[in-house]
């Protein structure tokens, strides 16, 4: 059983089947203004280059393309700490969503101009995951 918030993220456990869940944090993402810029499916990847099995494990790289362009404008270099991962995992019969810590990860550019845009980007990752809590408590 996976411990939940960690250091750098924070988390939820649902009862939900993958698909569903995946499908569920789309749309919550989406709400708050954010897209996927990309998506790794780590399950088929492991499959795929190191022929071993792994619980499903999507990882989404989400953007809220006004909040990109702010933090992007203040510190050009900013493209390495970007996007905002968010990960949706089986753990046994629950689903894990987990999201990026924003403002800790962006913290290493000690830039408040960049400070203000991922207490943004935080507040809305927040928002989905305390939506996705919510549902769970229903």
């Amino acid at each position: 059983m996976m411990n939940g918030d960690t250091s750098y993220g924070y988390s939820v456990a649902v009862d939900a089947a993958f698909d569903p869940c995946v499908a569920g944090v789309r749309e919550l993402l989406k709400a708050e203004g954010f897209g996927i810029l990309c998506e790794i499916d780590v399950t088929r990847t492991l499959k795929e280059k190191a022929g071993v099995d792994f619980r499903p494990y999507l990882i989404l790289g989400a953007c809220n393309p006004q909040l990109a362009h702010r933090a992007l404008s203040a510190e050009a270099q900013l493209g390495l700490l970007l996007p905002c991962n968010v990960v949706v995992q089986r753990d046994g019969e629950r689903t894990v969503v987990s999201a990026i810590d924003a403002e800790k990860m962006l913290d290493l550019v000690a830039n408040p101009h960049v400070a203000e845009v991922a207490k943004d980007a935080n507040a809305r990752l927040h928002r989905v995951i305390d939506a996705l809590r919510a549902q769970a408590t229903q």
